[in-house]
């Protein structure tokens, strides 16, 4: 994954470099939902059912813009919520990963061995590793279109 100057690259750096230090799975928790806090304020008038993620038990939102770079490639910004602490959680490291990437980037990320290093996909009910999978769905067809309309 290249790195970027942007904040969001720190971030994930930043995140990783957390999960590692942290041992305890009831300490990743809490650092998960922690997390969650730091998501900006969603609109309430996002809250649609366009913006809604399906296959999350939760409720899931997300909001993207596209924007062309320097080269003209596309880059996608997101913002999401949840009503549920845990999720929102994990809608912040789907962002952290995501957010403010190309298109392509997006498409050629390995956020399962991303999952894998935090040791996230074992320690998540397989509702919420639904919910996790259907996010990230939602994002690469999002890079895919993108793409397409490039």
């Amino acid at each position: 994954m290249k790195r970027h100057n942007g904040h969001m690259a720190a971030q994930l750096d930043e995140i990783l470099e957390n999960f590692d230090f942290l041992d305890d799975w009831e300490d990743r928790y809490r650092y998960v939902i922690e997390l969650g806090k730091t998501l900006p304020e969603f609109p309430d008038e996002a809250r649609t059912e366009e913006n809604k993620v399906r296959g999350c038990v939760s409720q899931v939102w997300l909001t993207r813009t596209v924007e062309p770079d320097a080269s003209g490639a596309p880059v996608i910004s997101y913002k999401g919520d949840s009503d549920a602490h845990i999720v929102r959680g994990l809608v912040a490291i789907v962002l952290a990963v995501f957010s403010g990437r190309t298109a392509r980037e997006i498409i050629e990320t390995d956020i399962d061995a991303l999952f894998d290093r935090i040791g996230l996909r074992e320690h998540l009910t397989p509702q919420r590793s639904n919910g996790l999978k259907a996010m990230v769905e939602r994002i690469r067809s999002d890079a895919r279109m993108a793409l397409t309309a490039a």
